[in-house]
């Protein structure tokens, strides 16, 4: 298998070399190099890391899955977000880092590092062939980060709302690497118990602020501090990695330990921050945790729940889901914003803090949501919300990835928040002007936001549209959210996933792809399952 991808690398560089389209088993490069080449044109190059414009086409061509599709927005954006998220690859003498902001920001850590935005580098990141730059990452978070002050040494990944024992794990479903787990389930476990000692309250559930390095970088949030459904979330999804790794090890003790934590968490997140009224999953602010009192008011931080499969299935918790596509819930034109509609706090502001969660619509949020709602679609048995719904949420922030420029013409862009009515990149528009008409070096300098590393779009293309779904075992499972009568084909391809090059491919015909009608998945090569319709399908890797 080593043997086979090394060929196979050694070939895509020859090829680039001689600059040449690369084929990946149904797709070549050439999309992917139109595209890289467009934005690399396009692009005002401010802050070059690790791997500079103009080495993008050769580095995404050796490490990216390649997507064809009818809709070229989508397809346009889905390469975009590589070209960006590559630009985030930073080295440093500790190793590989993925940064959030490209600029140096006052509030970072070592090498400009934030722990923030980690689970979503992960979820991204997982999918480029060399899992070396998120291997390296992880041992900067656990070995090389150094301590936040204001922590009296407690380790800077411990600050933010980052799992990382999570994040590591959804990287083991891709490319497996027991050993690397292994090797930091001490740290890991320790960071654990700290956060229990810091964090736990009476109610059996976690602290945490909104915003700051005690919170979840949800700054002005209507819910504000006290116990979040964001937090706890991620304080189970911790659990349940650490007791995935602990069976690994052979230590089936220390894994009944964190899967009986995790199930207390989840009960008690069902038992406490359940708004029956409102049914949704709600904030219970510190003032309130005697009272035991909900803040009356449905955040969209409220499904980051089902991220992690907490919910139970079949008991109506369901129902919460359809505020998503409700005009006076949470739906936009360039939503879903962060705060109900109809909630009399809810604010669109061009004054006071740039980032605020009180209404603005966030790609950090929508990217968490997006995968919730995967999760339910393709787990819970339910009639709320549809693979219809997804897609038009999906199409929704893909057309958030543009900006005008001042002399007229559109490019693509990610960035920070923004105005869920008008698309205008909110935070963007504030900082520009910040201090005496200009940027300000206080608040990251010029261009702050610009492609910002704060979010997914290639991973829900990969999980959610075309539905593969990462697993540990050597079962490949596809289970595509894509609506029945929209693409009458896709092509997803040179998918590095357990050692193997997948390729799964919908051709409604059989004639774009010569290779069959229907859903059909190929594993190095090999047909391993097939079925005539979008639908659930498996098959055995070879």
């Amino acid at each position: 298998m080593i043997l086979r991808k090394l060929t196979g690398f050694i070939l895509v560089t020859i090829a680039l070399i001689a600059g040449e389209d690369v084929v990946a088993g149904t797709l070549t490069t050439a999309a992917l190099k139109k595209y890289a080449e467009q934005f690399n044109a396009q692009d005002q190059e401010l802050y070059p890391q690790a791997i500079p414009n103009s080495e993008a086409v050769a580095f995404l061509s050796r490490n990216i899955p390649l997507f064809e599709c009818p809709e070229k927005n989508v397809e346009s954006t889905y390469y975009f977000r590589w070209w960006t998220y590559r630009k985030h690859i930073r080295q440093t003498p500790d190793g590989y880092i993925i940064t959030e902001f490209l600029p140096k920001v006052p509030w970072s850590g070592k090498y400009n590092a934030i722990p923030c935005s980690g689970t979503h580098q992960y979820r991204e990141g997982r999918w480029l062939h060399d899992s070396t730059y998120l291997q390296d990452y992880t041992a900067f978070w656990l070995q090389h980060s150094g301590t936040n002050p204001k922590y009296k040494g407690l380790k800077c990944v411990l600050g933010h709302g980052f799992p990382l024992p999570d994040a590591l794990w959804q990287l083991h479903l891709v490319h497996p690497c027991a050993n690397l787990l292994i090797k930091f389930m001490p740290e890991m476990a320790a960071n654990y118990e700290e956060l229990k000692k810091r964090r736990k309250t009476e109610t059996k559930l976690y602290w945490s602020k909104d915003g700051g390095w005690e919170g979840d970088g949800m700054e002005m949030a209507i819910g504000g501090p006290g116990i979040r459904p964001t937090f706890n979330s991620y304080m189970f999804a911790q659990a349940t990695a650490l007791s995935e790794i602990a069976l690994i090890k052979g230590d089936t003790k220390q894994a009944q330990y964190y899967v009986e934590e995790a199930e207390l968490i989840r009960s008690q997140i069902v038992e406490l921050l359940w708004d029956e009224q409102n049914n949704f999953f709600t904030v219970m602010r510190f003032r309130d945790i005697p009272q035991r009192k909900l803040a009356e008011v449905r955040e969209l931080l409220g499904y980051v729940p089902w991220y992690y499969s907490i919910p139970p299935k079949g008991r109506g918790y369901e129902e919460a889901w359809r505020q998503l596509m409700d005009p006076e819930g949470f739906r936009a034109p360039y939503g879903p914003t962060t705060a109900e509609q109809r909630h009399p706090g809810f604010l669109v502001d061009y004054n006071g803090h740039e980032c605020q969660w009180n209404g603005p619509s966030w790609p950090y949020a929508t990217a968490q949501t997006l995968t919730a709602m995967a999760n339910v679609l393709q787990d819970y048995p339910q009639d709320v919300i549809s693979r219809r719904d997804y897609f038009d949420s999906f199409l929704t922030y893909t057309k958030c990835h543009k900006l005008e420029k001042e002399d007229g013409s559109v490019v693509p862009w990610i960035d920070e928040n923004l105005n869920p009515y008008t698309g205008d990149w909110l935070a963007r528009t504030r900082l520009k002007t910040w201090k005496n008409g200009i940027w300000s070096n206080e608040k990251g300098g010029i261009e702050r936001g610009k492609d910002y590393n704060h979010s997914t779009y290639a991973d829900l293309v990969i999980t959610g549209l075309v539905g593969l779904r990462p697993r540990s075992d050597d079962v490949i499972e596809v289970d595509p959210l894509l609506p029945d009568d929209t693409w009458d084909y896709f092509c997803l391809d040179n998918v590095s996933y357990h050692g193997r090059l997948i390729t799964i491919v919908w051709d409604e015909t059989g004639d774009k792809y010569k290779k069959g009608k229907g859903l059909r998945v190929f594993s190095s090569g090999e047909l391993v399952a097939s079925s005539a319709t979008l639908s659930r399908i498996a098959g055995k890797l070879k």
